[in-house]
């Protein structure tokens, strides 16, 4: 019995063999991306809520509507998990804080000159007026 060896040359090789893409090629992802504008801390309206639901009967605070780089996010992050002495993490554009800690960080982030209020239930402010 014979044997065929198949000569394999270089310019037949292909290592992506897609026929046809509608939107580009994936060899550079970041040309595809939207660009992300800074807008300033006092244009933007943050909202700041206590939740428990999909965690298990754990409380974490959400802090949504940010309008940053990634990279600003996850330092505005890091600097609220230190100071309010509590984990935390980021995820699609909003920030998760361990813990019921929404006056703390609605003070945190007025000082670094963000507009922001707690929504949602029940509000410590509503007891004053």
């Amino acid at each position: 019995m014979a044997t065929s060896k198949r000569k394999s040359t270089d310019s037949n090789s292909y290592e992506d063999r897609t026929v046809y893409r509608e939107f580009g090629s994936n060899i550079n992802p970041a040309a595809t991306e939207r660009p992300s504008q800074e807008v300033p801390p006092c244009q933007q309206n943050l909202r700041v809520q206590t939740t428990s639901k999909g965690r298990k009967g754990k409380t974490v605070t959400v802090i949504t509507g940010f309008q940053v780089k990634p990279e600003t996010l996850q330092a505005l992050a890091k600097q609220i998990k230190s100071q309010c002495g509590t984990g935390g993490t980021v995820k699609e554009n909003t920030i998760e804080i361990q813990g019921e800690r929404a006056q703390q960080i609605l003070e945190i982030l007025t000082k670094l000159g963000y507009k922001a209020k707690i929504s949602g239930g029940f509000s410590p402010q509503a007891i004053l007026i």
